[in-house]
């Protein structure tokens, strides 16, 4: 949701300005060249956080309005209510705690609302490190700056967390000054803060730029002689910047970097392999990045004169078998282009590894976005489901590729493609084993002796992925985006969607081991794949869960012929499974059933219980729809975060509202 439309009043706007909240709105740019370098007379550049190296709190808070169901624009209310002697202005001048601050917030939330607010969900989710991360066009411009020998700060009007640090999610050495409003006890925009910057720094205001995304911040600076840049977004500001300082801020290829030590190929044979193929036009030096993204093989970004190519290869080391396949790629991209499927165009195939050691593929650089973030942060919720439609579109695309008009009738065997793949995927995760994983056994065994009996044979997209449960933010449901897919496609949803969950976990899990393996070996495509690893048990637990679901669908389908009762004894009966370790054992018991429930009966729906237990029931389902579920993100992060040893302070307030119930 647009902050604007929070701020429709001129009261509002006016009071909104004396705190940092600007919505932000995120793109990536295109290209720079520049004929000059050289930072003029400028000799440092000063930061605010919020809304310019992170993202503001009026967005945090529109969006976790939207997830609890609070009434839009209570958080921005609560915030500038009391002004400069309001609860939140005092909270950045460490003049209450973080826990009087939370109880007068909450009071003051509560009021506005006429309804009782989790406001410790809000500042967890503030705080957390999936919220408060540096936009990466910011990070880089730092990197840049400094690179040029000019000075960098952060000026921010900020808060003390619980821990007794300071609320800063930034890396310090990327500063040469720090200026906090709680620990100077004074916030912007009053000069004084500006000054204590500038002594620190060492400079004159004619010598500085400051960024901030609040008019009343910035007109303070400029009184002082500072040039501003109002942060409308972190890319349109950047490019302000790179003007005033005559030099670029940004790579020119998004989401590279420079080849790292263990991923670099030789450029001469690679450069005389190029000009052969690209013929007399391909003159001058070669550029060779390696893009920050994926995992399974390595992709380099080639500017050669005028042409601008994407090479993708095999890893070095050794390899699983039928792993890696770059010829695979290679031919189902033609093939997938020819047939409409919006694809990169790709040019050639090198099988001679004598080129650069590995075989690999050449395609043409397509300039696009990428959301790395599947929440797609800074956009707004029709655009994040227009994405996410299209992408559903696409996929519909694929599925419908006339194999045989396309070529690919002999790419693989038809019939039986699930079977083969579950035999795949377990030999593949046995070849790169470190340890054994309970819930990849489970899975072993259970996943052959449940397969579909129906199956189409069509290509499918192996890294198709969707996440979040975020409906209201504009992001579908898991369900929902299953039923737009058979509504474009035209087909009837599949009852066993489970199981089809659960072999796409179970895959997933195996492809991360492949990546912790090769990590292990130093062969990794990224430096960050040994943290792989910890994600391989994550990913066969969530395998297994949806794999259970499928066990109690079929058991729910099965038709009741006879009553569901039977003789309870307590001798063990030859042909007893043996209860697989790390499985929960379940026992009925009858002593206390309903009168009007045969004893031994198992209950299927929430109609079939007592009335108190119903009650009971209810009373659960609405708490866990309205605290739970919408808390579920920001526990998933705490568990994954360093803090995950010590209780979530969100667990505890959910523990006391159901006391309190």
């Amino acid at each position: 949701m647009c902050l604007r439309r929070l701020l429709q009043s001129a009261q509002l706007q006016q009071a909104w300005r004396a705190v940092f909240v600007k919505h932000v709105q995120g793109r990536h740019q295109g290209a720079w060249r520049w004929t000059h370098s050289g930072g003029g007379t400028y000799r440092a550049v000063i930061f605010d956080m919020g809304g310019v190296l992170i993202p503001s709190p009026g967005r945090v808070a529109a969006e976790w309005e939207v997830q609890n169901h609070i009434p839009s624009g209570t958080i921005l209310k609560a915030l500038i209510s009391g002004g400069e002697n309001g609860p939140w202005m005092k909270f950045m001048r460490a003049e209450i705690t973080t826990e009087e601050f939370l109880q007068k917030f909450g009071r003051l939330c509560s009021e506005i609302s006429k309804t009782s607010m989790p406001v410790d969900s809000f500042f967890s989710l503030l705080t957390s490190e999936r919220v408060a991360k540096q936009f990466p066009v910011m990070t880089e411009a730092i990197t840049q700056i400094r690179a040029k020998g000019l000075q960098t700060a952060v000026l921010s009007n900020n808060f003390y967390l619980p821990n007794g640090k300071s609320f800063l999610p930034l890396d310090r050495k990327q500063f040469d000054v720090v200026v906090e409003s709680c620990l100077e006890g004074v916030c912007k925009p009053d000069a004084r803060m500006y000054k204590l910057c500038l002594e620190r720094l060492g400079r004159q205001p004619s010598e500085s730029i400051f960024l901030d995304d609040l008019g009343p911040n910035l007109k303070a600076a400029a009184s002082l002689g500072i040039h501003t840049i109002k942060v409308h977004d972190p890319e349109t500001a950047v490019k302000e910047l790179e003007t005033l300082l005559g030099f670029p801020l940004r790579m020119a290829v998004p989401n590279t970097r420079p080849v790292r030590k263990t991923m670099e190929i030789p450029k001469d044979s690679l450069e005389k392999y190029l000009k052969d193929l690209l013929g007399t036009q391909a003159t001058g030096p070669l550029e060779l990045l390696q893009f920050d993204h994926g995992q399974s093989n390595p992709t380099y970004y080639i500017r050669l004169a005028k042409h601008q190519l994407v090479l993708r290869k095999k890893p070095p080391g050794t390899l699983l078998p039928s792993a890696h396949a770059v010829e695979r790629e290679f031919r189902i991209m033609k093939a997938l282009a020819n047939a409409g499927v919006p694809v990169p165009k790709v040019l050639d195939l090198c099988e001679d590894s004598r080129v650069i050691g590995t075989p690999f593929y050449l395609m043409e650089y397509c300039p696009g976005l990428i959301y790395k973030d599947p929440s797609l942060p800074g956009l707004e919720p029709s655009q994040r489901r227009a994405i996410y439609t299209a992408m559903n579109r696409v996929l519909c695309k694929i599925h419908s590729v006339d194999l045989k008009a396309a070529g690919l009738e002999d790419y693989g065997k038809h019939g039986d493609y699930i079977a083969r793949q579950v035999q795949t995927w377990i030999k593949q995760y046995r070849a790169s084993e470190t340890s054994t994983i309970p819930p990849m056994e489970r899975l072993i065994e259970w996943l052959p002796v449940h397969l579909p009996r129906q199956q189409q044979t069509t290509v499918v997209h192996g890294d198709f992925l969707r996440d979040s449960d975020l409906t209201e933010l504009g992001i579908p449901t898991a369900e929902e985006y299953f039923r737009m897919y058979c509504l474009h496609m035209g087909i009837r949803p599949t009852e066993n969607w489970n199981f089809y969950m659960a072999f796409s976990f179970f895959r997933i899990a195996a492809i991360l081991q492949g990546v912790y393996k090769r990590s292990l070996t130093g062969h990794a495509s990224l430096a960050t794949a040994e943290q792989t690893g910890k994600l391989t048990e994550f990913m066969s637990n969530l395998a297994w869960d949806f794999a259970v679901k499928e066990g109690f669908r079929v058991f729910k389908e099965m038709p009741a012929t006879k009553p569901l009762t039977r003789s309870h004894h307590t001798r063990a009966r030859p042909q007893s499974l043996p209860r697989t370790p790390g499985m929960r054992s379940y026992v009925t018991s009858t002593d206390s059933s309903p009168a009007h429930v045969s004893k031994g009966a198992l209950v299927f729906s929430p109609e079939g219980l007592s009335a108190p237990v119903r009650e009971l029931y209810q009373r659960l389902k609405q708490f866990m729809e309205r605290h739970v579920y919408p808390a579920e993100p920001e526990l998933q992060h705490h568990q994954a975060s360093a803090e995950k040893w010590t209780p979530s302070p969100l667990v505890e307030d959910l523990k006391v509202k159901q006391l309190s119930r």
